[in-house]
């Protein structure tokens, strides 16, 4: 158990709160969906977690099997934390509280990270078969580069980095913007007219995607 505090309950979710149930915890495993990350990377996204506190529950993650550390190849040869196969299953947990938490009667006006914003981007995304395209996207957003891919009309490919070769439109905001636009036609509107959001290359691919995350937020 990783809690200071076992709940000494047999139930299933006792158990899993009992695993990433403290503060912070699942925020890191928030940032760790996309890839692995540094800690220093991991201190940017989690802002307001002290590094003592983000490392003690990066310990008590990988005591419990959720998350684990391997060194990079050279030339990196930078350690970074990973999900297990076991603590990627919990993906589709914490976009499930991302949605509950978007019904909150009072939505939070407190910045988001880089990572939460791709996230909120990919949970929206509604496959359009019966419209299909296929691009791929470089998203950026402050200094945080990102890949996206769609094919046929359905979201194939989300991860952090830049493409692997040139794409076909670039996406240039910041986390904030992008995460207040998505599944709101009027704010995104607004965004590209006022310049905090940008789209270069294939304007129609960049359109389509935010179109697609917009019908699935109606459909929320």
């Amino acid at each position: 158990m990783t809690t200071n505090r076992p709940y000494g309950d047999g139930c299933a979710i006792a158990t899993a709160l009992d695993h990433v149930g403290e503060r912070w915890a699942l925020l890191i495993v928030r940032e760790l969906l996309l890839g692995p990350k540094r800690f220093t990377d991991l201190q940017a996204g989690l802002p307001n977690a002290g590094p003592k506190v983000l490392a003690q529950r990066l310990r008590e993650l990988e005591a419990a099997g959720v998350v684990r550390r391997r060194t990079l190849p050279p030339p990196a040869a930078s350690q970074v934390y990973e999900l297990t196969e076991w603590g990627t299953a919990l993906d589709p947990v914490v976009v499930a509280l991302g949605h509950w938490g978007a019904l909150a009667p009072e939505r939070s006006s407190d910045p988001v990270s880089a990572d939460s914003a791709m996230i909120r981007l990919r949970s929206l995304f509604s496959p359009q078969p019966e419209r299909p395209w296929s691009a791929t996207y470089e998203i950026r957003l402050g200094r945080y580069r990102f890949t996206l891919r769609v094919a046929d009309g359905h979201l194939v490919d989300v991860r952090r980095g830049e493409p692997h070769d040139p794409p076909d439109t670039i996406i240039d905001s910041d986390p904030d913007t992008l995460s207040r636009v998505l599944g709101d036609q009027e704010a995104f509107a607004e965004a590209v007219t006022d310049g905090w959001l940008t789209i270069t290359g294939d304007d129609q691919s960049g359109q389509r995607l935010f179109d697609a995350a917009q019908n699935k937020a109606i459909n929320v």
